[in-house]
């Protein structure tokens, strides 16, 4: 239902599920356009998500390729809004569109899990746009196909294979473009478990690309502003791990402490700076609520990170932890509520 061409572009679905049910699904659907969608299979999932998308494209014809998570609607009019910076400058080599949400207020997980998002995409996001260091998302994002080639596709195995992508293009001189007016709706977890496995995810991926990418960042071409904007975004999850700390230290050291009688001033001057230090994400967030007019979400917002928030920020750590020794994590599937539709 694009008001684009229908000569003018093609979909491929990359098919990595080990579910029958799905492929079959999946075939019916292209079967009911055959002469416009083509699925591709590998059999195994080699290389997770970024070993789908090698592959994928040596199926593709276009120039431009646009990448969309099987959890993502796009507008009718999103393909032509995303090529425009392509045919306007011949240096961009990526375009991401903003993340908007299906289901962001299912659940107090969802309110937690759109928020966080909306965080990134209200706040750091536009500060990357600024600073001209934009990264990638993994999905709502367009890419030359010879850029694609010319740097060696995606690096599989990795969990982030969009962050590692973007470090690299940006590191060879392309330009790449979010467009914050232009939004893509996808959906967010709605069970803790999921949710905590998704940041676990993402926190590894990250610093991981931060790894693989620090020399380049540091010793490359960028201004000194374009690099602290690099640094602070790839490393932004190592917050949560110092806050993780604080609190234990906290706890350690109140329990382990020398017996003083009770004085309500210290508790409370010690409560509010100990709320004040850890509100940074919290506080940030409202503002973006504040920003997307959910305004009324906010008090949602607060009981999930107090609650949710503590799930979610064990697995944050262990992520990190995981990328720091270098163990190895897989990937692991995300239930989302489309999952469940019957069709």
């Amino acid at each position: 239902n694009f008001n684009y061409p229908s000569n003018k572009f093609e979909i491929i679905i990359g098919d990595d599920s080990n579910n029958k049910n799905v492929s079959r699904k999946i075939d019916k659907f292209a079967n009911q356009h055959p002469n416009k969608i083509k699925v591709t299979r590998r059999g195994l999932n080699v290389g997770f998500k970024a070993g789908n998308l090698n592959h994928m494209i040596k199926y593709s014809k276009g120039e431009i390729i646009i990448i969309f998570d099987s959890d993502f609607i796009p507008g009718k009019n999103f393909l032509e809004a995303i090529v425009k910076p392509f045919i306007n400058d011949k240096k961009v080599g990526c375009v991401q569109a903003r993340w908007g949400f299906i289901n962001p207020n299912q659940n107090l997980v969802t309110i937690l899990a759109s928020s966080t998002i909306l965080f990134y995409h209200r706040i750091v996001a536009p500060l990357n746009k600024r600073f001209n260091v934009p990264l990638l998302f993994g999905s709502g994002m367009a890419i030359r196909k010879k850029n694609i080639e010319k740097l060696g596709g995606w690096q599989e195995w990795s969990l982030t294979e969009d962050v590692e992508f973007a470090l690299k293009s940006l590191r060879n001189g392309y330009k790449t473009i979010y467009l914050d007016d232009l939004v893509v709706k996808g959906e967010v977890p709605f069970t803790v478990k999921d949710l905590k496995k998704q940041q676990k995810k993402w926190a590894y991926g990250t610093f991981n690309a931060f790894i693989d990418h620090w020399r380049g960042i540091i010793f490359g071409n960028f201004s000194i502003n374009q690099k602290i904007c690099i640094i602070t975004t790839l490393l932004g999850y190592f917050s949560t791990l110092f806050l993780a700390l604080f609190i234990i230290f906290g706890l350690v050291s109140f329990w382990t402490g020398n017996p003083e009688p009770f004085n309500i001033q210290r508790f409370l001057s010690e409560s509010i700076r100990s709320i004040a230090i850890s509100s940074g994400f919290l506080i940030s967030s409202i503002i973006a609520l504040k920003m997307e007019n959910c305004g009324k979400n906010i008090g949602k917002l607060i009981v999930s990170c107090f609650s949710v928030g503590f799930v979610v920020t064990l697995g944050i750590c262990q992520g990190l932890i995981n990328s720091i020794i270098g163990k190895r994590m897989n990937w692991d599937m995300i239930q989302k509520k489309g999952n469940n539709l019957k069709k």
